[in-house]
């Protein structure tokens, strides 16, 4: 496959563009950078945590007006914002993509409640946060840096996984090749949507949440990008998050795998998924402040470096599961197998696991509907028992200073150590 010569992607999550002002600010990062640009946006704020609200009281037959209400005033005055701050030429080019998102949003939720598949639905709903919001940021860019928009949903090809969709690379790649190296003969800057795909019949799949850090190592890998940005609120890719833990460490460079087990773990920051595609190719990931750009950040590439600093990594609304023989016998191969079956066929990812004799335990993400489908398939042949409200810490690169002062005063349901990482879940 051919590539465009320096192109590098930029990934601006849900802060970078949470109002008019956040994406002015955009607009000048991106002035600041002479060549190809391929830029990855998330819905602005908290734009998909409303949507999933308005999904779901529409899905259950009740009243979302309101909601559905408070999201458009975001944004038709987010428009009106812009068009003072960056000239009032974009307002009627704005309005028209704003009105007709809008509408096909509306017409959508009108008939969601008739439909069975919960999960496809909120993928058709919920995506629309990523479209309104790439909209706003290409408007805003063109004249800076002659700029295309493209819909993610007829470039990214998965499967039918609805909100956690498999991409098809080959298709992928081929979509790419085919309908984005062309525009660089005719622009500098594309501007797509994180987070969403489309299946090969049109309809709209999502990547699960905070996918868009994924997209741009998806969109990086097949075009053969030189780099990648990841653009946060934070000063780089530090060893806790500095709204919970005191006197965080920035890692200057990192490598792929510390990386990649961080965000298993569950670290904030990069998306589980992001570092394998950009490791596969070398492509280099950088973490930098949107409110600081000319500061170093993290680099994250293929590199040795001596011991980190222990970096803590807490999840919460967790929920401990343990499954039980009914008749006393042991958990056997052919138990655990049934149990992994029955999570699978429930979304259910397992954060920790730990068996005893006679029981299994797994901490997951709490989500009421999965579990209840989980403890559905699962009662007929275990004694089943939960514990809901917890907290699950991780501690990687542990020292005994560090465990010692996460566990201080808690209780603590499960531990588990390894050579280099401490984990235990533990109520709020």
């Amino acid at each position: 496959m051919e590539k465009v010569q320096g192109l590098q992607v930029y990934k601006f999550g849900g802060a970078s563009v949470k109002d008019a002002a956040a994406i002015l600010n955009l607009r000048k990062i991106v002035g600041s950078h002479s060549g190809p640009l391929v830029i990855v946006v998330s819905a602005m704020g908290k734009t998909t945590n409303a949507l999933e609200e308005i999904f779901d009281l529409a899905y259950h037959g009740k009243d979302y007006a309101d909601a559905l209400n408070r999201v458009e005033d975001f944004h038709r005055n987010t428009a009106a914002s812009l068009a003072a701050g960056a000239g009032p030429y974009m307002m009627d080019d704005i309005n028209e993509g704003f009105r007709d998102a809008f509408d096909a949003l509306e017409a959508q939720l009108a008939v969601v409640s008739t439909l069975k598949d919960y999960d496809e639905q909120y993928d058709q709903v919920v995506s629309y946060g990523e479209l309104l919001a790439s909209e706003f940021v290409a408007h805003v860019l063109n004249d800076l840096r002659h700029t295309r928009w493209l819909d993610c949903r007829s470039l990214l090809r998965t499967n039918e996984s609805w909100r956690e969709a498999q991409v098809d690379w080959q298709a992928t790649e081929e979509n790419l090749r085919d309908k984005v190296l062309p525009c660089f003969q005719q622009v500098r800057t594309i501007v797509t949507q994180g987070f969403i795909g489309g299946t090969a019949d049109g309809r709209t799949t999502t990547l699960g949440r905070e996918g868009s850090d994924y997209t741009a190592a998806i969109l990086a890998y097949c075009l053969r990008a030189e780099s990648v940005t990841i653009w946060k609120d934070v000063a780089g890719l530090l060893n806790a998050d500095p709204k919970i833990f005191p006197d965080t460490v920035r890692y200057p460079e990192i490598s792929y795998r510390e990386t990649i087990e961080m965000a298993y773990y569950g670290a904030s920051v990069i998306h589980p998924k992001t570092l394998k595609p950009l490791a596969d190719r070398n492509i280099p990931l950088r973490v930098k402040s949107f409110l600081d750009p000319a500061a170093e950040g993290t680099l994250i590439h293929d590199c040795q470096h001596p011991a980190l600093a222990p970096a803590f990594i807490r999840k919460t609304d967790q929920v401990l599961l343990s499954f039980a023989s009914k008749d006393f016998s042991f958990i056997s191969e052919e138990n655990m197998a049934v149990i992994f079956a029955g999570l699978a066929q429930a979304k259910l990812k397992i954060n920790v696991m730990q068996n005893s004799a006679i029981s299994f335990s797994v901490c997951v993400d709490y989500s009421e509907r999965r579990v209840h489908q989980l403890l559905d398939l699962l009662r007929a042949q275990f004694t089943l028992h939960y514990n809901t409200g917890l907290t699950l810490f991780t501690i990687k690169n542990y020292d005994a200073a560090s465990i010692a002062r996460l566990t201080a005063g808690k209780r603590l349901l499960l531990e588990q150590r390894t050579r280099h990482t401490f984990q235990f879940v533990c109520q709020d």
